[in-house]
C-alpha cells in the first residue's frame, strides 16, 4: 500500500509539472504530459526502478480517462453545426482516412515487408485522427467554441469512425457477442437522449453529481460489454457523445464539470501512460523504419487533406492548421496497435514502431500547428459549401500565463 502513494506522488508530480511548463511554453499540456511520461519511463527502466511503469491501476485510469475524454470529444460535436458543415467535414474525414490507410498499409506490406495482417494493422493503426489531443488543444486554446474548431473535430470524427469501421470489418469476430455488443449499444443509444434528459431534470444541480454518474455508469456498462465481444471501450463512448450532444448544449456546467474531473485527474494518466510506452533503445534499433512509417502517415495525410481543404475555399493559412490537426494520431492509433499485438496481427517489435510513429504524429504536427499555423482570425470560406459561418470572429492565441 504504502508503494501505491509513492507510485500516485511520482505520476501526478509529473501531472503538475507538464502543466506549469505547459503554461510556462504555451503549447498543449497533453504533448508536455507524453515527452515527460517518455523521458520519465526511460529513465526509470535505466535505473531500474518501476515507479513510472504502468501498473492495474494506473492502466484503469489512463483507460478510463481514454473513454470519458473520447466521450467529451463526442459531446462537442453540435448536431446542427454537423449538418451545416455535413459536406466538408465528410470531404475532409474521408480523404484524411483512406489516403494513409490504403498508403500506409502498401508501405508496410511491398516496402517493409509486413505480412499482410501487419500491413493491415499498420494501414488503420497510421490512418487516425487524434481526437484526444485535438480535442485538448481545442478546450485549452478556445477553438472549440470557434466554427473553424467544430469543423476540424467534426472531421476528426469522420476520420476516426472510418477507423473503427475498418477494424471492425477486417478483423471482426464474428460471433454472438459481437451481435450482443452491436445490439444492445444501438438500443441503448437510441433511447440514451430521453433518459439523460429525465436524468438531468430530475438530479441535476446536486452536490453529489448523480447525472455525472449517471453517465459514467453507461460509459462502463458499454465499455465492459465492448470488451467481452473483443472490441474497445472507446468505440461505443464516442457514438454515445454524439447521440447527447444536442443535450449537452443546454447543459453546459455538466460539460465543465467532467471536463475538470477529466483534465485534473484522468487525462493526465493516459498521456504520461502514452509516453511511458515508448522505448528508447526499441527506437534507436529500428529508427529508420520509423520514420519511414512516420513519414508515411505525414505525407499521405498532407497530401490528401491540404489540397482539399483549399479545394474547400479555406484561406492558407487555416488549410494549413487543419492539415496539422487531421495529422496528429494518438488514442484510437494506439488501441489499434494494442489491437493487433494482443491478437498476434503484429510483433513486439512491430508494435513499438508503430506505436512510435502514432505517438510521434500525435507530437509534431500539433507543434507545427500551435507554433507556425495558429489561426489569427477565420477567413471567408465558401459558403455554398461550408455553410454560413461567422468569418469575422478572431481566435484566441495560446495564453502565456
Amino acid at each position: 500500500m504504502e508503494q501505491v502513494w509513492y507510485t500516485a506522488t511520482a505520476w501526478i508530480g509529473l501531472a503538475l509539472l507538464a502543466s506549469l511548463i505547459s503554461i510556462r511554453i504555451g503549447i498543449s499540456v497533453a504533448l508536455v504530459e507524453i515527452f515527460l511520461g517518455f523521458v520519465a519511463g526511460n529513465l526509470a527502466t535505466h535505473l531500474g526502478s518501476a515507479i513510472f511503469q504502468p501498473n492495474a491501476w494506473i492502466n484503469f485510469l489512463a483507460g478510463f480517462g481514454s473513454v470519458v475524454l473520447t466521450f467529451l470529444a463526442g459531446a462537442e460535436i453540435e448536431p446542427e453545426t454537423f449538418r451545416k458543415q455535413l459536406i466538408p467535414s465528410l470531404t475532409i474525414g474521408t480523404v484524411a482516412f483512406f489516403s494513409p490507410f490504403l498508403g500506409c498499409a502498401a508501405y508496410a506490406y511491398y516496402i517493409a515487408g509486413w505480412n499482410p495482417q501487419a500491413a493491415w494493422i499498420a494501414g488503420i493503426a497510421l490512418s487516425t485522427t487524434s481526437m484526444a489531443v485535438v480535442y485538448a488543444v481545442m478546450v485549452e486554446t478556445g477553438l472549440n467554441e470557434t466554427e473553424l474548431g467544430k469543423l476540424i473535430l467534426a472531421a476528426c470524427f469522420v476520420n476516426d469512425l472510418g477507423t473503427v469501421l475498418a477494424l471492425g470489418l477486417i478483423f471482426a469476430n464474428y460471433d454472438y457477442w459481437l451481435v450482443i455488443f452491436v445490439v444492445v449499444t444501438a438500443v441503448v443509444l437510441v433511447f440514451m437522449p430521453a433518459i439523460c434528459r429525465r436524468v438531468f431534470a430530475w438530479w441535476g444541480g446536486r452536490v453529489s453529481e448523480p447525472e455525472i454518474k449517471f453517465i459514467f455508469l453507461v460509459l462502463c456498462g458499454l465499455g465492459a460489454l465492448s470488451v467481452t465481444a473483443r472490441s474497445e471501450a472507446v468505440l461505443p463512448a464516442y457514438i454515445f457523445g454524439i447521440v447527447v450532444a444536442g443535450l449537452f448544449m443546454h447543459n453546459r456546467i455538466i460539460m465543465l464539470r467532467m471536463r475538470s474531473i477529466v483534465f485534473a485527474l484522468l487525462t493526465p494518466f493516459f498521456f504520461l501512460k502514452a509516453g511511458t510506452l515508448v522505448s528508447l533503445p526499441a527506437l534507436i534499433a529500428g529508427f529508420g523504419l520509423l520514420l519511414a512509417l512516420f513519414w508515411s502517415k505525414m505525407v499521405t495525410k498532407v497530401a490528401a487533406v491540404w489540397p482539399t481543404c483549399r479545394l474547400l475555399r479555406m484561406p492558407s493559412r487555416e488549410s494549413n492548421y487543419t492539415t496539422c490537426m487531421m495529422s496528429t494520431g494518438l488514442t484510437f492509433g494506439s488501441i489499434s496497435a494494442l489491437y493487433g499485438l494482443n491478437y498476434g496481427y503484429v510483433t513486439q517489435a512491430q508494435y513499438s514502431l508503430l506505436v512510435a510513429a502514432v505517438i510521434g504524429s500525435a507530437v509534431i504536427p500539433t507543434l507545427i500547428g500551435q507554433i507556425w499555423f495558429y489561426p489569427t482570425q477565420v477567413g471567408p470560406l465558401d459558403q455554398e459549401s461550408l455553410g454560413y459561418l461567422e468569418s469575422t470572429e478572431h481566435f484566441l492565441h495560446m495564453p502565456e500565463e
